[in-house]
């Protein structure tokens, strides 16, 4: 079977390396290194860069000079129960811990096409010398929203990229899409679950003690069971025995579907009471214990519509960074003649079904898949509650869609997986090819 459509947000670029993530030595050595490369983010917002003379906006990428001011004393990783002190190299609980500062999250390495294959932790031994012979681009990642505001918007101004003219601005993440490609996009979408799981992860569900950070942002432990910890009366923690998904960074995977009708010619779109204005779009819903995929999507379209689904096909996938998801596109067949019914789950303020014809015009309008900012702040603060963040744009102008040619209605744009779903249905060519490859 031929490999699955690569979505906006997939198709990573880097190796993570994930077998250094426990070496502070290599990652003490490969932070600092000339070629890394860091994304911020404040709340789970991006710094995006606004260049001069220019409309272009991008992910902006930093140098460990410019954030060196908010990641505190050295060493960044192997910390030690004293400032500026390095750990034991032999401590499992000690494996390139952060106990003090904002958790710092290793990305992996972007090679050049001469990077030969993986690098093996054996040859870091001598990680400095190592790294001086690394070809290609490291990847931090930090969220600085504990930091104080002050300390945060001055090592900003005096990045390069601010020094060299551009703006730089924290971002509403959803609205932030429209600025990157599809390189920054995968990078971004790793960037932002892991920063986000850090952030929300602030005790230990074991026993309830303030968690630390362990293998370069990858996994969080209890401060109980650091050796220097006092635990007088107190019982061990849970935690200290055996393997807990609670340490490990959590990914939801969520089914999202197209029922096409028997004919083929028509398809079934629901709104969400939760959307923005007329917007329509392919049904979705979580997995539950002890079911498979296919399983999910006949439940929850049988759960959101009132309808039967079969002949369950799979698309594709997207990882979906608000704030861990993974998007698991299907197709499903169904019977266009039967009731919908929305008022099972009540999720839905309304469902029905759409002729090819209909689906064609909205995506040949130039509003039909357009979304202002002040939409994408809408859908964020629904999802997430009301956002308090200061760092939150204040100043830039919404990209508005022209009310006075309104589409009927609207669709998710392609950089959803949603939309892919949708648009490679009514355009046949592409919806044939998937058929005939799996494409």
């Amino acid at each position: 079977m031929a490999e699955a459509f690569t979505n906006f947000l997939a198709g990573s670029p880097l190796n993570r390396l994930s077998w250094l993530r426990t070496s502070h030595s290599f990652l003490n050595a490969v932070v600092v290194s000339p070629a890394t490369r860091w994304i911020l983010f404040n709340g789970g917002q991006p710094l995006i860069a606004s260049h001069p003379g220019t409309q272009k906006r991008s992910l902006a990428l930093l140098t460990t000079e410019d954030v060196r001011p908010l990641l505190g004393a050295e060493p960044f990783f192997g910390q030690g129960e004293q400032e500026g002190q390095h750990c034991a190299s032999d401590l499992p609980v000690l494996e390139a811990a952060r106990v003090r500062g904002p958790s710092i999250v290793f990305l992996g390495l972007k090679e050049t096409e001469n990077s030969g294959n993986a690098l093996p932790s054996s040859e870091f031994k001598d990680p400095h010398s190592a790294v001086a012979k690394l070809t290609g681009t490291p990847y931090f990642s930090a969220d600085v929203a504990d930091l104080d505001e002050s300390k945060v918007n001055e090592a900003i101004e005096n990045t390069e990229l601010a020094k060299d003219g551009s703006t730089l601005t924290f971002v509403e993440p959803r609205a932030a899409m429209s600025s990157l490609d599809a390189y920054t996009a995968a990078i971004f979408a790793e960037a932002r679950s892991m920063v986000d799981w850090n952030q929300r992860n602030k005790f230990c569900p074991a026993c309830g003690s303030p968690v630390y950070s362990l293998w370069a942002g990858w996994k969080l432990s209890c401060t109980s069971l650091l050796p220097w910890a006092d635990n007088t009366d107190r019982k061990p923690c849970p935690s200290g025995r055996g393997l807990h998904n609670f340490a490990h960074p959590r990914t939801d995977p969520v089914v999202i579907m197209l029922a096409i009708d028997e004919s083929g010619e028509k398809v079934l779109l629901g709104r969400n009471k939760k959307f923005p204005g007329q917007f329509y779009s392919a049904l979705a819903g979580f997995i539950e214990p002890g079911e498979s995929f296919e399983d999910a999507v006949k439940r929850e379209m049988w759960e959101e519509a009132g309808v039967k689904v079969w002949n369950v096909r799979y698309h594709s996938g997207q990882p979906w960074p608000y704030p861990a998801n993974l998007m698991v596109g299907y197709y499903a067949t169904a019977d266009s003649s039967a009731p919908i019914r929305i008022d099972l789950d009540n999720e839905l303020e309304d469902a029905r079904w759409y002729t090819r014809e209909e689906i064609l015009a909205v995506l040949r309008h130039s509003s039909g898949t357009q979304f202002s900012r002040r939409d994408y702040k809408k859908i964020a603060e629904i999802q997430d509650g009301p956002d308090n963040n200061p760092a939150s744009e204040k100043s830039e102008q919404s990209v508005e869609v022209n009310n006075n040619d309104e589409p009927p209605f609207r669709i998710p744009p392609p950089t959803a997986i949603a939309g892919v779903l949708i648009q490679h249905w009514a355009e046949k060519h592409q919806f044939q090819k998937w058929m005939r490859t799996g494409l």
